[in-house]
């Protein structure tokens, strides 16, 4: 049961009843397309007539279609329903360290253009490119413009106060109190959502995959990219906190001696499991340095390469990087035991460049996992890489602007 917030609270209209019953219509026809009205009124448990109205105008809003008709054995043939996703446009955005993204996606997450660029130095230099980006693939790709764009998503490497879309705290990028959601609108008077990567990313799967997500009703999502964060949902709902900071599972230390990280603290799972850490790990076992900062300056000396490549040779059996990415797969297990022991998701995912090595990853995982949590079911909480390996994070940024179309009303 859900505790009414009385400081924070919709009441309910006359039309309540009938916004929650579209909504719930809505999510079926999204969740099992194509589908028929008799099927929606089976599932439902209600006789098909009651659905006429609400299905109507699903119809007449654009956002749910007729898709042909169904073969029967006998009997009149009944017209599948579906979601619109064509003409129904998202910009994302993916803002990393070094290098970012952004993309022209419909709303079901299918990518119709993509632009890499450089991360400028400042939000407001920021805000100024993903403008003129915006601006470009809309009239190059969108016959309506900016009419056919339901919104722009953006995923930041940081935590997000979710009500007023400021940036709290980014610290690869070095940037804090940031209010770049109002920088982005002023600049294009679009909606804009933004938020922090792990949970758009929990998001995509909520909102985007629903088959993935259907059996279990709480699970966590890992990003392990130039940081690592995680997006936790419960019961169907994100974990944000009292502050909106939940999930910086990524700046606990796992190791008081162990390597400096970006926050100041030494030895948390982030350095010690973040792309950057796997790099230097790799350098270190091919050059013979002996400590992590000496790996890191002949790393830049020697301008070893990224995430990709150490995992592309991994893969192809060089030996330092499958050591490299083991070890980096052991970290990754104890960060996750951090997570079964305080949460208990029903399903952990893991999403970033490193788990295209899988193979190499999951038993090193797996030793970590049990090893790190209680004897018991715990240990074996599933642990799935991200199939949408090349736009984990775009898909995140779309499923910010799309999700609250399907999301339960709040009435109380």
């Amino acid at each position: 049961m859900r505790k009414i917030n009385t400081r924070n609270f919709r009441l309910a209209t006359r039309s309540t009843p009938r916004d929650v019953n579209r909504r719930i219509v809505l999510n079926l026809i999204r969740e099992y397309q194509p589908i028929s009205r008799a099927e929606l009124a089976r599932r439902m448990s209600v006789r098909r007539g009651t659905l006429t109205t609400l299905v109507r105008e699903l119809v007449e809003s654009g956002i749910v279609f007729e898709k042909g008709t169904a073969a029967t054995p006998r009997g009149r043939r009944p017209t599948m329903l579906c979601v619109r996703t064509r003409g129904r446009l998202v910009v994302a955005v993916d803002v990393r360290s070094g290098r970012s993204s952004i993309a022209l996606s419909d709303v079901g997450g299918h990518m119709l253009a993509r632009e890499v660029f450089e991360t400028p130095a400042s939000p407001n230099q920021l805000a100024d490119l993903v403008a003129c980006e915006v601006a470009r693939l809309l009239k190059q790709h969108a016959p309506n413009g900016a009419e056919g764009c339901q919104g722009i998503g953006v995923v930041l490497p940081g935590m997000v106060d979710r009500k007023t879309g400021r940036l709290i705290y980014a610290p690869r990028l070095g940037w804090r109190d940031v209010d770049l959601r109002a920088a982005i609108t002023s600049r294009l008077g679009m909606k804009v959502y933004i938020e922090s990567a792990p949970i758009a990313c929990a998001l995509a799967r909520l909102w985007l995959e629903p088959e993935a997500t259907r059996s279990v009703n709480s699970f966590a999502y890992v990003s392990v990219s130039e940081g690592i964060g995680v997006g936790m949902v419960v019961n169907g709902e994100m974990l944000r906190g009292e502050s909106h900071t939940a999930g910086e599972f990524g700046h606990v230390s796992l190791d008081s001696s162990g390597p400096e990280c970006v926050c100041g603290r030494r030895g948390c799972w982030e350095a010690l499991a973040c792309n950057a850490a796997s790099v230097e790990r790799y350098a270190r076992k091919l050059t013979g340095a002996t400590t992590q900062e000496d790996a890191s300056r002949r790393a830049r000396k020697a301008t070893f390469p990224g995430i990709e490549e150490v995992v592309r040779r991994a893969r192809g059996g060089e030996r330092a990087a499958v050591d490299a990415l083991v070890e980096t797969g052991g970290h990754i297990g104890r960060g996750l035991a951090l997570i079964v022991s305080a949460f208990n998701p029903g399903r952990i995912y893991v999403g970033g460049e490193i788990t295209e090595a899988w193979e190499l990853l999951e038993a090193p995982i797996r030793d970590a996992l049990v090893a790190g949590t209680m004897p018991g079911r715990a240990g074996a909480t599933p642990v799935v890489p991200d199939s949408s390996l090349a736009e984990y994070r775009l898909l995140g940024a779309v499923a910010l602007v799309t999700a609250p179309g399907y999301a339960a009303l709040a009435v109380g």
